[in-house]
C-alpha cells in the first residue's frame, strides 16, 4: 500500500465531540482533510453551524450534530432522528470545568468532571457501538480516540499558577486518568471485535487567551524538553495516524503531546 493511503480516511464517517473548542477543531480537521465525513458535535447550535460551514466552504464533508453529552434522552434523540450507516471514528474530546485545587473544591466540581470526562463518554460509545461495529464490518476500521491529557499521569507545578481558581484542578487530573484506564479495559474489551481504543494526552496548549498572559507563557515553555508550548495544529497528525490503517496494530495505547513535560 503506497503511504499516503494507509492515511487516507475517504469514505469513512468521523464523530467528534467539543469539535467547536481550541484543539476539537484541529482534531475535526485533521479527520476532513484526510477525507473523512465529519460530524461536528457541540451543545452550541451557533458554533456547531459556524463550523461546518467553514468545513464545507473549504471543500470538506461536514454535519452538524448539535445535542447536550450530559443529557441522555437528548443524545439517544439525536441518533434516533439523525441514524448512521456507520461509524469508524470516534474522538471524545469534550471537557468542561473550572480550575481549582483540593482544599478549593467542591463535591459538585467532582461530580461535574466524572459526569462530562467519563460518563458521558461511557453513554455515547454504547449509543454508538452498533455503528462502530458496522464500520469494522465495511471497511475493517473502527478506531476510538479518547482525549486524555498529561494531568492524568502527573500533577502541576503549583508554581505556574497566581491562585486556587487558576490552578489545574485534583478532579481533572483524576477524570483523566480514569479515562485512560477506561480505554485500557475497553480494548481489551473490545479488541476482538477489531474495534480499537487508544487515549491522546496534551500537554501544554493553552488557548489563544491563555497565550496573552505572557509570564505564564514563560513559565510553561521552561517546563517542556522543546523549550516551547504546543500548538493546536501539532495535534492533528497524532489523530490522523491513530484514525487510519497506519495505526491498524495500535490499541491501548496513550500517546503523550506534551513537548517532554512528562520526560523531566
Amino acid at each position: 500500500m503506497i503511504m499516503s493511503e494507509i492515511f487516507s480516511l475517504k469514505g469513512k464517517v468521523a464523530l467528534v465531540t467539543g469539535a467547536t473548542g481550541y484543539l476539537g477543531k484541529q482534531i475535526a480537521l485533521s479527520l476532513a482533510e484526510a477525507g473523512a465525513e465529519v460530524i461536528i458535535q457541540g451543545r452550541n447550535k451557533i458554533k456547531v453551524e459556524r463550523f461546518v460551514t467553514e468545513l464545507r466552504a473549504r471543500g470538506f464533508d461536514a454535519s452538524a450534530g448539535v445535542f447536550d453529552l450530559l443529557d441522555e434522552e437528548a443524545t439517544k434523540h439525536f441518533f434516533e432522528v439523525n441514524p448512521l450507516e456507520k461509524l469508524n471514528i470516534l474522538v471524545n474530546n469534550a471537557y468542561a470545568g473550572p480550575g481549582g485545587t483540593i482544599e478549593s473544591s467542591s463535591d459538585h466540581d467532582y461530580t461535574n468532571s466524572y459526569e462530562i470526562g467519563l460518563v458521558s463518554i461511557q453513554r455515547l460509545f454504547n449509543i454508538l457501538l452498533p455503528y462502530l461495529r458496522q464500520g469494522h464490518k465495511s471497511d475493517e476500521l473502527a478506531s476510538c480516540i479518547n482525549i486524555a491529557s498529561m494531568y492524568g499521569l502527573v500533577s502541576p507545578d503549583f508554581s505556574l499558577y497566581e491562585n486556587a481558581a487558576t490552578t489545574n484542578p485534583p478532579f481533572y487530573g483524576s477524570v483523566k486518568a480514569a479515562l485512560i484506564h477506561w480505554t485500557r479495559y475497553a480494548a481489551c474489551e473490545f479488541g476482538l471485535e477489531g474495534i480499537r481504543f487508544n487515549s491522546v494526552s496534551p500537554g501544554p496548549f493553552p488557548n489563544r487567551l491563555a497565550q496573552e498572559n505572557k509570564e505564564f507563557m514563560s513559565k510553561l515553555e521552561c517546563k517542556t524538553a522543546l523549550g516551547r508550548i504546543g500548538n493546536a495544529e501539532e495535534i492533528k497528525g497524532v489523530i490522523n495516524f491513530l484514525s487510519s490503517n497506519a495505526s491498524s496494530y495500535v490499541t491501548g495505547s496513550n500517546i503523550v503531546i506534551d513537548g517532554g513535560w512528562t520526560s523531566n
